[in-house]
Order: structure tokens, then C-alpha cells, then sequence
């Protein structure tokens, strides 16, 4: 017993794994144990008797090894135990042990739980439930081990294991544990469960008589019905079909079917466990009895009626009965409690997962429909999290099985739903349904969507608001589709949305189709309003927009590339939408136009045609800008169609064919031609601007419209057309962000305004100059009606300022004389004031009301033309042109207000990220105007206002420096550095920061090597001590750099010894003079000279070399001059790193002696070597000589 003792501790573990490693090893050990066991051949007589202690009245002593017998008695009382996890271990062992062994009988086990946890009156209640846990704990085991229906006898005994008087115990004790208390029933009944499984599945021969005994004691011995007698109901028919449960069931039941249609009324209440032979049921659960998992009758319910599986067996009763009145009429029931309903979404979740895409429907009932959205609106609700867990459900088994996601959207925006069902719930849940479905599924849900909108069309009475309150919703849909870009996108049906759109907001269909059927499925009746009408439109224009936004991967000659604004042919998704309008306006036997439209217009389309013809014929090196214009020109067109007549602009579309006309000419014909004529013609093409201008212009004014479709267009398009950008062109978008004065802006407004009043009365009237007259007058007064609550405050404003003075004002009864009388010179002067001051604040009011507005709208043209500067720094990134906007940009940095912030951000971004980390370096057009933008941005450094203009600027001038080493012009960039290094050290009031003029000393070493005499010289120009100190650092980040000069060691020598004079002047005038150098400065302009020095080794041909640049014995007389200065004084290290210096040039020529002097030696005695090498030599060939002559 000293091995499985210690295992005992670790079934207590909360560690389910530790937990079963210590049953495996003590079931185990005690098998080990029982195989070598030999019981006694008198079985009367056991070993306890024979040392002397009385037997165990259990008896098992007898054919059990004592370790054995000890873990079942120890095992059954730690059922009863509460610490940790003691239940669950115990039972575990028990349930292993007693399936391993066969040499104990059922009775002797249930005896010894049912021994073990008898009730005392004495007891708590905590000790109490102990108990009765470790009855239901142990009754388990006995039933899960097998021990219950064990029909094998025991060894060397004719003892059966099992039989049914322990059955019949067992279940006993269990309904009677299940009747004690209501929290345990449905344990005690699963229990029960597991033990007619078992028993349906054995082959004991007492099987008949324990059926019987179980039906007796379930159905006879109690007439209530609960949900667990339903789960062993439906358990026992499946087993016994053949019993009377026609008469088990009476009176409850009126069917021996419990999942017929008569009965599951019954069974809803049941399972709702109120009584279900009451009429009044009272719907709250009980105190204490109410427990939030779903009862385990609901999973047998489901099995049987939605069974799974290609194998499992016919589905009982009918599944839409049965959710309805069982679930949805029950549990989701307007009256039931938060309780019940939580467990109604427990069921849903169950059934979702089994029900067929066509049984979607029958889940989504009227009630459970209420319920959810009810409860996902507030998250304030009790149930609110329960219905966001059935959300995630949905979503999950929708990406398992995108083809039910139709079905399951037609559910929530259905009858029982709602078609804003995101809007209402304050979810996602439709739309990342539709992110999850396939193409299949989308297009089913866009015909679903489309059949509606001729729905119930038939009925005279149907309501004509709610109809077009559903075809607006059906129209947002479609968009939604395209809009949202998860969405898996399918050429097929973005085009029948497109197309769709435009026939209902473009065309009255008059005739059904056969032949285009999806367009032309049916005649809407009643007819779409105007106002449907122009939703398609600007829907269709609002997705034209996304599409054009949208990159495509195309294929074209086994590449692949992205391309933008069009469909996976490679065809602009406007010129699908223009071919659809033409071949509508050719079907004038089922569609009508509109509007009507005159012969220019239609000569202008026409021309507009010819020339998208011709742009599919131009050369491969000019095809990117044929693609530009012909997306300009499309969507130009498409727009002419789409918009009010209010808002109509046929000189966009002349300007585009224009520029478009004279930048792909067409052929002209041979023929003769006067010299005159020709001569006329190119001094009216010298007199036009550029055709890349006009077309340009036409994108600025695409922008000026603020549309998202005609944002979306200018932005592709200019990205298009980048390549032919000339300086006109840079310098016209460069002009849109030149600051205006709001007034002006006004002020040509209303010019326009009144030019246009002018034509249009001149048009209507003619030569009548009463009428025209008259017109102005009459729109006053239309205005005046306006304003007329402004016009009775400054009136009120009058009459304040008159009666303050003692004049009441004029009521109309008064004759002139009297009011001559009242009013004097002096009275005048007096209110005077008064007045003027009223009138100039009604001024103020509309005048700051304009501004306001006049300034936003500026701000966000400005923004829009900002991003066509991005796109075609982005495009065009190695364009000389790119020099041309950095000043400008600059200048919309420094000169917009706080209410402009953001254009100053996206202009920063810009210059910053777009041009000043670019990797590419544009071409230097013009070194003048180049230097010039460098010497202005320099100019404006040492001005900045803050540090953040300050690093854009410091950028930008890089940049411009970068472009000039490029291209091998380095003295411009030293010119401006110099004066800036000037400005920096010298100026009081300059703005600059080192990292200004440091930056370009790290990126550009070489160049900046060229200003090492003005960098040696700046700190004895210093204003002070702190610019002193930052004059030496920027010397300090050139010498780190001297290893990339290359082979520059003269001028490096040459260098070293100016460098060494500006320290040693420097520290000592801070020694004697008022300087305002720290001890921290100076220690830092040491640690300069000691770089420097060491620098200076590596490139001096000796030690005397370096020395006599570095002069130790000045560095000597610099520490003592140092240690006898009242501020340096106690500043020791400066001392030290003097020492340093020397010490550093002492070793070098200790090192270079040293090294002289075994040279010498090695010199010397190679000299030696040679003189013997060669004296040897002679001997022998003397020797040889004797040999020959003898």
C-alpha cells in the first residue's frame, strides 16, 4: 500500500491532466496487485480474522488483494469530499477500477455508496449536498463501468456480478435522489438515461424483467411529467417500439407519438416545466431551479426530429410544427421570461447547424425574430450578449457553407425581419453575410432583389409609399453590393446592377423584353417616381465612382497586370455603361428617353463618338493617354446623361473634344491648300492653349463639382495623363491653389450670377426694356422675403436707436410737416452713431456668413487639387517638373490659418513622404529656377515660424540639394549652406536648428567637405557659447565622415590643424573671457578634438606627422590653463581629456621609435646575412674552379 498511497493525493488535483495520469497509475499498480493476489480456499475465513481484527461486513476481503479492497472503500468515501477537484478524480478511478476487476458483485459496491453517504440530521447543508453528490457520483460510476449489467459470475464462485435486485436498487436510488432535490433530478435522470442505454445494449438474461421494472417505476409510480421523463420517454420507444405507450402515456399524451402535432402543446409546456396539466401556467422558473444550460432532452428532441448524418434514421414529426409551437410560441412567447428565452436562443443555436438551406425558414419564426433584434439593439438589454453569440453563430456557419447565406439573408429581411435589420440591430450582420457568400449566392440575392420591385404590383389598393419605400431600399442594396469592397465581385453582376440603374433612371420601360430580360424583365407599374428615378441615378454615378476607385487584375497576352477603373476585359466600366445607354436609345420599342435632347447636343455626342473611335487605333508608346482621354470623354458623356438640366455643362464636353481633337488629330486628307490659310490656322494654334491644358482644365473643374463619381474620374484620369504634364499645365493647377480673398471669390459669383440673369432676361424678353427692368426687382423681393426675420431685427435695431433719442418711429399717420418738425440737425448727429453702428452689423452678418462658406468651399477644392499633385508625383516621379510644386507647396504650408489645418497636413505629407523620401532623383531642367526655389526655401528656414515648418523645409531642401549632386552642380547647394551656416551661429534671431544644416552634412559628406573652412570658422562667428558648442558638432558629424571622402589626405592634413586652432581659441577665451561656455560644451568640443586626433593618425604618414599637426604642448598648456580657471576648475575631466590628447600623440612616437629601431635592426642584420650569403658563394666557386683546373 506504500505505492498507491501517494497516487490518492493527485486525484484531487484541479489539473484534469495530472488528475488522469495519477488514475492510470493507481488502477495500475492495483491490477499489478490483484494478479498476484490468491485468495484462501475457505472463504469463510479471511485475513483480518486471522490477525485478529473483525471482517469488513462488505466482503471485500475475500477475493480482493487488500491494496484493492482498500483504494474501492477509499475511492467510494472521497466521492463525499469537497476539496478541489476530489469528485471528479475519485469517480474517474472508481469507474476505471471497477470496469478492470471482476471479483466484486454490484450489490457489494452499491452497498458501500449507499453506506457511505447516509444522511444525518446533524448535518450542514454544504455536508448534506456532499453527500448526495457522492450517491449520484458513485451510482455513475457503477453504471458508466459496467458493473450494473455484468452477467459474467465472480472467480472460483457461482456468485453473478450483477443482477436485478441491484438493477432495481440502483434505479431506485435514483429517482429517489431526483425527487430529494430539483436541482439534482436532471442528473439523477441522465443517469437513469445511461443505465437504459446500457441495458438496451446488454444480453442479461433478466433484460425483459428489468424493462418492466423500469417502465413500472418511471410511468406507474409517478404521473408527473418533466422534461427528463420525456428524454428516457423518447430513449425507451426508440429501444421498445412494440410497448403500449399509448397507455404509459395517458392521460398527458393524446398520441403515443410525443413529437406529433397533437402533442406538442403538451410538450412545450413540459418542456417550459410548468405543469402541463394546468391551464394557467405560471411562465417564472422556480426559485433555485433555473440553471442557464439548455436541458439535454433538447439535444434527443433534435436527434429525432432534424437527424444528421447520410445514415441516420427518418426524421419524426415535423420540424416547423414543432419550433413553432415548442419553441417560438413557448420559449420567445411575448410573456415569457428573460430565463426562458435565453434558453430559446440556446436552442436555435442547436438547430441552426442542422437545418437544410430550405428549413431556413422555419427557424427565423415571428417571435424569435422579435426577440433577437429586440435584444441585439441595446447592448443595455439582459439578453444582449446571447443574441450577439447567435450573430457570431450565423457568421460562422455561413463561411463554412456560403450557399446558405441567400437563404438566411432572405430570413432577416423578410417578413419576420426587417429590410434595415443592420440599421435596427446596430450590426453587420448582413453585410458580412454577404462577404462570406459565393458569386452564385449574390447573384440569387440581386434577382431576389430585383423580383421585388414588381411585387404585389397587381392590387389597385397596394399602398404607393410603402412600394416606394421598397424600391428605395432595394435600390440602396444594389449599390451596397459595389460598394462594399469585401465582397467578392463578379463582371456579370456588377453589370446587370450598372445596367439596372441606368434603364430605371435614365429610361420609362414601356414593353417586356424576352430578348433582355433581366433589364427588361417587366413594365414597374405604377411607373417609378422622380425622385426613384434620380436615386438610380445618382446610384449609378455613386458606383461608377467605387468602380473607377477599384483595381482589376487583367490578363492580356499571358501578363497580368492591375489596372484601375475597369472590368476584367479591360474595358471602362463608364464605356460598358455608355454601350447599354446607346443600345436603349436605339430600342425605342420598349424603352423611352426621359428627357428630350436638341440637335447641338447631339452633334457634340456624335463628335464626342467619332473620337473614341479613333483613340482605339493610336500607337502602344501613347496608349496610357488615350486611355485617359477616352475615360475623360466617357465619362463626360455619362455625366451629360445623368445630370439636372440645372446642372448641364456642355462646355465641359466641348472642352474635352477640343483638347482631345487637337491631341490625336485625325488624318487629314491631301488636297490643296492656300499658304494664307495655312498660316491663319497656325497662329490660331499658337493663340489656344495646349490641349493637355483644356483637358486638365476640365479635370480642375470635374473637381470643382465635389461628386465623389467626378473625384473619382479626375484623379484616374490626370494619373493617365500624367505623362504629357507640361510647365502651362503645372502652372494651372498650381493657380487653383494660389489664396484668394473670399470677398473676390464672392464678388465674381455674383458677376456670374448677374451675367447670367442679363442673357437669360435678354433671351425671354428681348428689346421689352419694361420687362427687363422689372425682372431684378421681383427676384429683390424674392430675397427680401428671405430675409425678412434679419430685416425685423435690424428694424427693431431703428427704432431702439429713435427712441432712445426721444423719436418714435414712423407709423404712417404722421404727415411730412410734423416730422420735420421732430427731427432736427442736432437729433440727427445724435443718432447718427447709433444707426450706423446697426446697419454695419447687419453688413457684418451677411458678409461673414458668405466668407464663412465661401472659405470651407476653397479649402476642400484645394484638397482635391492637392491629391492630383500626389498622383502625379506618384506617376511621375522622375519629372523635372516635380521642382516646380515644392515652393509652392511650401508657400500653402506657412501661409494657410488654423482653420486650414488640414491642407497644410496633406501639402506637409506631400513634400514629406511623397517627394522627400523618394528613391528616384528627377532630371535639373533649369539650374536657375532650381537654385532660386533652393535659395527661397533656405530663406524661408531662417524665418520659420515652427520647428514642424522647419523639418519640412530641412526635407525639401535635401531633396533640391540631392537633385543638384546628381546632376554634378554642387555650387549652388554650398552657397545656400554657407549662408545658412551664417545665419545659424551669427544671427540672434534665426530659426534654425543644427539638424538643419547637420542633416546635409550626414547624407552628402563629400559635398559638404567643400565648406570645411566656413565650418572651422563659424564658431569664432558665434553669438554665444551655446551656438559655439553647435558649430563644433557640426564639424564633429564631418570628421566621423572622413572615412567616406575617399583619397583626400592633403586636404585633410590641411584641415586638421585650422580645426585644432578653433578649439584651442575657443576654450581658451572661455577661460579668460565673459564666454558663456559650459563645462558640458566644453567637454563635448574635447571629445571633438579627440576624434579628430585620432582621425588625423590614420591618415599622417607618422607619428611626427600628427604631432606636429597637433602641437601636444599646446594641449598641455590648455589643461593648465583649464585647472587654474575659476569655472573649469573643478570640471577635472576636461583636464583629463587634455592629458589624453598628448597622451594619445606621445604614443604614437613612442610606438614610431620603437618601431624605427627594429627596423634598423632587421635592416642590420639582413645585411649581414646577405654579406655571408655572398662570401659563400665566392668560396664555392673558387673551390670549383680548383676541382676544374686539377
Amino acid at each position: 500500500m506504500s505505492t498507491t498511497l501517494p497516487l490518492f493525493w493527485h486525484l484531487s488535483s484541479a489539473n484534469k491532466k495530472e488528475r488522469l495520469e495519477a488514475s492510470a497509475k493507481l488502477v495500475s499498480a492495483l491490477e499489478h496487485f490483484q494478479a498476484q493476489f490468491v485468495p484462501k480456499e475457505s472463504p469463510e475465513t479471511s485475513e483480518d480474522e486471522e490477525d485478529g481484527k473483525p471482517a469488513k461486513p462488505d466482503g471485500l476481503d475475500v477475493l480482493n488483494a487488500q491494496d484493492v479492497s482498500y483504494s474501492i472503500r477509499r475511492l467510494v468515501r472521497g466521492l463525499a469530499s469537497p476539496r478541489e477537484s476530489s469528485r471528479l478524480g475519485f469517480a474517474v478511478a472508481l469507474t476505471e477500477l471497477l470496469s478492470r476487476i471482476d471479483t466484486v458483485t454490484c450489490s457489494q459496491v452499491v452497498q458501500l455508496i449507499l453506506d457511505s453517504s447516509k444522511t444525518q440530521g446533524s448535518m450542514t447543508g454544504q455536508e448534506e449536498r456532499d453527500v448526495f453528490f457522492a450517491r449520484l457520483f458513485g451510482l455513475t460510476a457503477v453504471i458508466q463501468s459496467g458493473l450494473l449489467l455484468r452477467d459474467s459470475a465472480l472467480p472460483s464462485s457461482s456468485t453473478v456480478a450483477s443482477d436485478l435486485d441491484a438493477y432495481n436498487e440502483t434505479l431506485t436510488q435514483l429517482l429517489a435522489l431526483g425527487e430529494k432535490k430539483s436541482w439534482l433530478r436532471e442528473s439523477a435522470w441522465w443517469s437513469i438515461s445511461l443505465a437504459v442505454d446500457a441495458l438496451t445494449a446488454s444480453e442479461v438474461s433478466w433484460k425483459d424483467e428489468a424493462v418492466d421494472a423500469t417502465i413500472a417505476a418511471v410511468y406507474s409510480e409517478s404521473k408527473t411529467w418533466t422534461p427528463e421523463k420525456v428524454a428516457l420517454t423518447l430513449k425507451l420507444q426508440v429501444a421498445y417500439p412494440s410497448r403500449d405507450w399509448k397507455k404509459q402515456l395517458a392521460p398527458t399524451f393524446k398520441n403515443p407519438d410525443v413529437l406529433s402535432t397533437g402533442n406538442l402543446a403538451t410538450l412545450a409546456r413540459i418542456l417550459k416545466e410548468s405543469d402541463a396539466d394546468e391551464d394557467q401556467e405560471a411562465d417564472l422558473p422556480k426559485s433555485g431551479s433555473w440553471k442557464p444550460q439548455v436541458h439535454f432532452v433538447w439535444d434527443m428532441l433534435l436527434d429525432q426530429i432534424l437527424p444528421k448524418g447520410d445514415n441516420a434514421p427518418t426524421s419524426k414529426g415535423s420540424f416547423p410544427e414543432f419550433f413553432r409551437i415548442v419553441v417560438d410560441e413557448s420559449l420567445f412567447a411575448s410573456t415569457s421570461s428573460p430565463e426562458r428565452k435565453y434558453w430559446g436562443f440556446q436552442v436555435f443555436q442547436k438547430a441552426l447547424p442542422r437545418v437544410s438551406a430550405d428549413d431556413m425558414p422555419m427557424i427565423f419564426t415571428k417571435n424569435f425574430m422579435r426577440s433577437w433584434i429586440n435584444h441585439l439593439s441595446n447592448s443595455d438589454r439582459y439578453l444582449h450578449k446571447a443574441a450577439r453569440q447567435v450573430v457570431a453563430d450565423i457568421q460562422s456557419i455561413v463561411k463554412g457553407n456560403p450557399r446558405i447565406g441567400f437563404s438566411l439573408i432572405l430570413q432577416l429581411t423578410g417578413i419576420n425581419g426587417s429590410r434595415q435589420f443592420d440599421k435596427l440591430t446596430k450590426t453587420k450582420t448582413v453585410e458580412s453575410i454577404l462577404t462570406s457568400m459565393d458569386e452564385e449566392g449574390i447573384q440569387s440575392y440581386i434577382d431576389f432583389l430585383l423580383k421585388q420591385v414588381d411585387d404585389e404590383q397587381s392590387s389597385e389598393t397596394a399602398d404607393i409609399q410603402a412600394l416606394n419605400t421598397r424600391r428605395a431600399w432595394i435600390i440602396e442594396q444594389l449599390a451596397a453590393l459595389i460598394r462594399n469592397g469585401a465582397i467578392p465581385k463578379s463582371d456579370a453582376w456588377i453589370q446587370t446592377i450598372l445596367d439596372w440603374l441606368a434603364v430605371h433612371g435614365l429610361f420609362i420601360v414601356t414593353k417586356r423584353s424576352e430578348k433582355n430580360a433581366i433589364l427588361l424583365r417587366s413594365v414597374p407599374m405604377p411607373a417609378f417616381s422622380e425622385e426613384l428615378r434620380n436615386n438610380c441615378r445618382e446610384r449609378l454615378l455613386g458606383c461608377l465612382a467605387e468602380l473607377t476607385a477599384q483595381t482589376t487584375l487583367v490578363k492580356e497576352d499571358s501578363k497580368a497586370a492591375k489596372v484601375a477603373a475597369v472590368a476584367s476585359d479591360g474595358k471602362f466600366w463608364v464605356s460598358r455603361v455608355l454601350s447599354t445607354i446607346e443600345g436603349l436609345e436605339k430600342d425605342a420599342k420598349h424603352v423611352r428617353s426621359l428627357s428630350e435632347i436638341d440637335s447641338d447636343e447631339v452633334e457634340l455626342r456624335q463628335k464626342a463618338h467619332q473620337i473614341l473611335a479613333r483613340l482605339k487605333d493610336v500607337p502602344e508608346d501613347r496608349r496610357e493617354v488615350a486611355k485617359g482621354i477616352e475615360l475623360l470623354l466617357s465619362s463626360t458623356l455619362l455625366h451629360q446623361y445623368c445630370a439636372d438640366e440645372d446642372d448641364t455643362d456642355a462646355e465641359a464636353l466641348e472642352s474635352c473634344i477640343d483638347g482631345a481633337s487637337r491631341l490625336f488629330p485625325a488624318e487629314s486628307k491631301k488636297g490643296k491648300k492656300s499658304r494664307k490659310s495655312m498660316g491663319e490656322d497656325k497662329g490660331k494654334e499658337k493663340e489656344l492653349p495646349a490641349p493637355i491644358d483644356v483637358l486638365v482644365d476640365t479635370v480642375i473643374g470635374f473637381l470643382e463639382k465635389g461628386t465623389a463619381y467626378m473625384r473619382a474620374v479626375a484623379n484616374q484620369v490626370f494619373s493617365l495623363l500624367s505623362s504629357s504634364v507640361q510647365e502651362s499645365t503645372i502652372d494651372l493647377i498650381l493657380t487653383q491653389l494660389e489664396r484668394r480673398d473670399p470677398e473676390e471669390l464672392m464678388a465674381e459669383e455674383d458677376e456670374d450670377v448677374d451675367m447670367d440673369d442679363d442673357e437669360e432676361q435678354e433671351e425671354e424678353v428681348g428689346d421689352d426694356e419694361s420687362s427687363s427692368s422689372s425682372s431684378p426687382d421681383d427676384e429683390d423681393d424674392e430675397d427680401d422675403e428671405g430675409d425678412e426675420e434679419a430685416n425685423l431685427e435690424l428694424r427693431r435695431k431703428i427704432e431702439e436707436a429713435l427712441r432712445v433719442n426721444g423719436i418714435s418711429a414712423a407709423t404712417g399717420d404722421s404727415d411730412e410737416e410734423s416730422e420735420e418738425e421732430l427731427m432736427d440737425d442736432d437729433q440727427m448727429l445724435a443718432i447718427d452713431e447709433q444707426l450706423a453702428a446697426a446697419f454695419r452689423a447687419r453688413a457684418g452678418e451677411k458678409g461673414s456668413r458668405k466668407d464663412v462658406d465661401a472659405q470651407r468651399e476653397a479649402t476642400h477644392f484645394k484638397n482635391r487639387v492637392l491629391d492630383l499633385i500626389d498622383v502625379f508625383v506618384r506617376k511621375q516621379p522622375t519629372s523635372p517638373l516635380i521642382l516646380r510644386l515644392i515652393f509652392p507647396l511650401v508657400e500653402l504650408i506657412v501661409g494657410t490659418g488654423p482653420d486650414e489645418k488640414q491642407l497644410a497636413d496633406k501639402a506637409t505629407g506631400i513634400l514629406r513622404n511623397r517627394i522627400g523620401k523618394s528613391k528616384d532623383t528627377p532630371s535639373l531642367a533649369s539650374k536657375e529656377d532650381a537654385a532660386k526655389t533652393l535659395e527661397e526655401l533656405h530663406n524661408l528656414a531662417r524665418k520659420a515660424s515652427t520647428s514642424d515648418v522647419l523639418t519640412t523645409l530641412n526635407q525639401c531642401s535635401i531633396y533640391l540639394s540631392r537633385v543638384f549632386l546628381h546632376s554634378d552642380t554642387a555650387e549652388p547647394v554650398l552657397k545656400v549652406y554657407r549662408e545658412s551656416l551664417s545665419d545659424f551661429v551669427a544671427r540672434k534671431a534665426s530659426r534654425l536648428n543644427p539638424p538643419f544644416i547637420g542633416d546635409f552634412v550626414k547624407r552628402y559628406p563629400a559635398a559638404a567637405w567643400s565648406i570645411r573652412d566656413d565650418l572651422v570658422k563659424a564658431p569664432g562667428e558665434a553669438l554665444n557659447g551655446f551656438r559655439q558648442a553647435q558649430a563644433f558638432h557640426l564639424i564633429s558629424t564631418l570628421v566621423n565622415q572622413l572615412q567616406a571622402l575617399g583619397d583626400c589626405k592633403p586636404e585633410i592634413l590641411i584641415f586638421m590643424p585650422k580645426l585644432r586652432q578653433a578649439i584651442l581659441d575657443a576654450l581658451s577665451n572661455a577661460c579668460s573671457s565673459e564666454s558663456t561656455l559650459t563645462p558640458a560644451h566644453a567637454k563635448e568640443i574635447l571629445k571633438l578634438a579627440l576624434t579628430a586626433v585620432r582621425q588625423t593618425k590614420r591618415f599622417a604618414s607618422g607619428a611626427d606627422e600628427a604631432s606636429s599637426v597637433w602641437e601636444p604642448s599646446k594641449w598641455t598648456d590648455l589643461s593648465s590653463k583649464l585647472a587654474s580657471s575659476d569655472r573649469f576648475k573643478s570640471a577635472v575631466g576636461l583636464q583629463a581629456m587634455c592629458k589624453q590628447i598628448v597622451q594619445l600623440l606621445q604614443d604614437s612616437n613612442t610606438k614610431a621609435s620603437v618601431k624605427d629601431k627594429a627596423a634598423t635592426k632587421r635592416k642590420a642584420d639582413e645585411a649581414v646575412v646577405e654579406e655571408g650569403a655572398a662570401s659563400g658563394k665566392k668560396t664555392k666557386h673558387k673551390k670549383a674552379r680548383k676541382e676544374k683546373s686539377g
